[in-house]
């Protein structure tokens, strides 16, 4: 009897929130809270978006969710909870998930909540989908594939290269594939794309 399909959901398309974005919005600030609100595009349309307040005022810290999904109303807040760094005295920030209780740093939202990727047992990322033959094929083309990715993102706007004047570990990495794109043979590209 034939296997049944299981057309897992791909935590890669699904909507997310992660630490870096709230960073990234500057919502992360010792002994201060901040309210706004996250989008979210596809394809340069807009898919979502929700309502956010977070708060680092003494040991009160959490960020509150508030969003409308499927036609039900959400208001919840998950904790935020620090480790030192060993590195500057900084702090390190996660989430910690409400309804699975680990800490991470990137919340999905998973049957309506933002959650811990763990609950969804069947869930997977879009490279765990591809087949054998096709991953063979990325392992040793992929960087040709990619080097248009490679090269936009080494000359966007606030790329570092250079940091107290020795390049960066990011910058060695492009480079590094962009070789490795350009010492494959065009020949062996058009062999392959001619050969399915």
């Amino acid at each position: 009897m034939a296997k049944n399909y299981t057309f897992p959901i791909l935590f890669d398309e699904i909507k997310s929130l992660s630490i870096t974005d709230l960073k990234k919005l500057k919502y992360l600030q010792k002994n201060l809270s901040f309210n706004g609100n996250v989008y979210w595009k596809s394809r340069g349309e807009s898919t979502g978006s929700i309502s956010i307040n977070t708060s680092l005022i003494n040991d009160n810290n959490f960020v509150e969710f508030i969003y409308t999904c499927n036609d039900k109303s959400y208001n919840y807040k998950v904790d935020l909870v620090s480790i030192k760094s060993n590195l500057n005295n900084a702090d390190i920030w996660y989430f910690k998930c409400k309804f699975t209780g680990i800490r991470c740093r990137k919340l999905h939202l998973i049957n309506g909540r933002f959650q811990h990727r763990s609950i969804l047992k069947t869930g997977m990322y879009s490279s765990q989908t591809r087949s054998k033959y096709y991953r063979s094929l990325e392992k040793v083309y992929g960087a040709y594939f990619e080097s248009d990715n490679h090269y936009s993102e080494l000359y966007s706007k606030h790329f570092k290269k250079y940091y107290n004047g020795k390049p960066t570990k990011k910058y060695l990495k492009l480079l590094e594939q962009i070789n490795k794109a350009e010492s494959i043979d065009k020949s062996d590209i058009e062999s392959l794309l001619l050969s399915k």
